[in-house]
């Protein structure tokens, strides 16, 4: 090989590592992202259609904005997201919507494994459905402050015509009634608000006979979810679970989609409606914290609140809507 050939090999090749040190990193630590869901990894370039999956990890590595936030929005953030960039344009925007537990885990392990393969990075700003995770985030020194932008509540999804007529919480541990709940592990849903209820009313051990996993059977009647937000609706579709909690959002958001599902009310003890609110932060060392301000700035106005409104989320009052410390909350 000449010298010439042999420098353009070696500029090659670091091009290569360079390239891959941009995207990939160690696995340690790094959870996976759950087969399947490709969609809920996307990328909004500042015009054109969204890309998901691989191909939005890696043109993450570019983005003006990266969000990571509670997967139960996913129906709603091409509204959001494009609402904000016709604000802000030239910023694209990288976002993964997946559980918000699993997604915490993510940041602190700095990255993801999606199809076997590792994608380092953080967000420059993270959306949970309870303050729990990011009071985790912020003891590691990730973030310090929040804001709620938004309320939501709790609901039993059925198939259409409610076949086994289910009525209230009682009836999940009915032996003819097959449920569908999201796991206790990393999802917001089960960690924070609906595990409360089913051990208020002594259904817990019942139906998770005292494990702690995700996608799996706890009972011959319960299967705990790995992505609540699209296996419920789906598993209650195929015939394989008759029952499911879901926000109050998702069953709504099944209904205008023509699925053939039902929502079941819950009184407001169980439905958590005077509880349940989305926080949200920017990382201390955000990649790019104008735009993460820039965003904070897009759900505070009426165009943000809106976005949001209109999949059946409840507006933020104008005194949550800034900015407060997380270390002074309990």
């Amino acid at each position: 090989m000449n010298l010439k050939a042999a420098l353009l090999s070696a500029a090659t090749f670091a091009s290569i590592l360079l390239s891959a040190a941009l995207v990939h990193a160690e696995p340690s630590g790094m959870p996976t992202v759950p087969p399947g869901r490709q969609s809920d990894i996307k990328f909004y370039p500042s015009s054109g259609d969204s890309i998901i999956g691989a191909a939005a990890f890696k043109a993450a590595t570019d983005a003006g904005l990266v969000l990571w936030v509670a997967g139960n929005q996913f129906f709603a953030m091409d509204d959001v997201v494009r609402g904000f960039q016709k604000v802000n344009s030239g910023v694209s925007v990288a976002l993964i919507t997946l559980p918000p537990g699993m997604v915490a885990d993510a940041i602190k392990a700095d990255g993801w494994i999606f199809e076997d393969m590792p994608y380092a990075g953080r967000p420059d700003l993270y959306a949970s459905v309870s303050l729990g995770h990011l009071l985790s985030l912020h003891k590691d020194g990730l973030m310090n402050d929040y804001m709620t932008y938004m309320h939501n509540e709790l609901v039993l999804m059925v198939a259409k015509g409610n076949p086994k007529n289910i009525k209230s919480i009682d009836d999940l541990v009915r032996p003819d009634v097959r449920t569908s709940l999201p796991n206790p592990v990393n999802e917001g849903i089960m960690q924070f608000y609906f595990r409360r209820v089913l051990e208020q009313h002594a259904l817990w051990q019942k139906i998770s006979a005292g494990k702690e996993c995700s996608g799996c059977a706890t009972t011959a009647n319960n299967w705990f979810t790995a992505v609540h937000h699209r296996e419920t609706p789906a598993r209650i579709l195929a015939g394989q679970s008759d029952v499911g909690v879901v926000w109050k959002t998702e069953g709504l958001e099944a209904l205008h989609n023509g699925s053939a599902v039902e929502i079941v009310p819950l009184p407001a003890d169980q439905s958590m409606v005077k509880e349940v609110f989305y926080a949200i932060a920017p990382l201390v060392q955000a990649r790019h914290p104008k735009q993460a301000e820039a965003f904070i700035r897009f759900l505070q106005s009426p165009d943000g609140q809106d976005a949001y409104a209109k999949h059946g989320f409840v507006k933020a009052t104008s005194d949550e809507l800034s900015l407060r410390p997380i270390a002074k909350q309990p």
